[in-house]
């Protein structure tokens, strides 16, 4: 009772303050050390005290705090705002970095999907490729799913042949030239003409970027179109390219008189 009597009138104590707003009394001792929310006054008895005015305030931190803000927004620039253009354009703001969070959880849905897919469709457990699926899906390569049907061997060369970019750069690269064989093929241009084998040296160019001199990756680069299981549009595709690839490249090597057997030897 003593306690009480020294309560002044229109104050309320910390514990009576927590229970109000529904909130730990720890909270309150949060608030007030970090500069957010201090007491009114203090009792004769070193005890925090409260007005209702407190509780209006601290209705404001806990309303910002559920809307997305941290402790250190609503410290800085939230409570001291005053007009509503200027809250308006706070909120806006906020606004802005809770869609970017949503995107962002929205992605990382994706690439949950997206890897549980390929993990379903591998033989067996493998945490290094569940790890190139990953990133090849956070860099939103539409080919992430190649990468199940590579051995560990053919990974491991790509791993030390390629980053992030040049891995995005070899793929598109990839793709063009597949779509450029087929526009040839279906154009009627001859594999040994000067337009044929001028695609002829840019895909030698890739595959030799690809293998970085190293012939016995070939057959992986070749294998590309060929996996079993894969979607049969891709395969298809890869099937019409391949023919005009075939013929080019004969040519090509010929006349440069690159030998892929030698090679493949040394």
């Amino acid at each position: 009772m003593d306690k009480n009597k020294a309560i002044p009138q229109g104050y309320m104590t910390v514990g009576e303050a927590a229970k109000k707003m529904d909130v730990t009394v720890r909270t309150l001792q949060h608030y007030d050390r970090e500069g957010l929310l201090s007491p009114s006054a203090m009792s004769e008895g070193g005890r925090r005290l409260y007005t209702d005015k407190d509780m209006v305030k601290l209705h404001q931190i806990l309303s910002l705090k559920h809307l997305g803000f941290s402790l250190d927004d609503i410290k800085n620039r939230l409570i001291p705002l005053d007009t509503p253009a200027e809250i308006a354009a706070v909120l806006a703001e906020q606004t802005a970095a809770v869609r970017q969070k949503i995107e962002s959880l929205s992605e990382s849905l994706r690439e949950l999907e997206g890897l549980r897919e390929e993990v379903l469709q591998m033989q067996s457990v493998n945490f290094k490729k569940y790890a190139d699926i990953i990133v090849n899906l956070q860099m939103k390569n539409d080919f992430y799913w190649l990468i199940k049907h590579f051995d560990d061997q053919t990974l491991d060369h790509i791993r030390s042949r390629f980053d992030k970019d040049s891995g995005k750069v070899f793929m598109d690269t990839f793709m063009q030239l597949q779509n450029e064989a087929i526009r040839l093929q279906n154009a009627g241009v001859h594999a040994d003409s000067d337009e044929g084998q001028s695609f002829a040296k840019a895909y030698w160019d890739m595959i030799t970027d690809f293998t970085g001199g190293d012939m016995s990756m070939l057959p992986k680069l070749i294998e590309l179109g060929q996996f079993e299981g894969m979607d049969p549009k891709w395969k298809e595709k890869q099937k019409l390219a391949k023919d005009y690839i075939g013929q080019a490249l004969e040519s090509y090597l010929s006349r440069s008189g690159v030998d892929l057997f030698q090679e493949d030897e040394e």
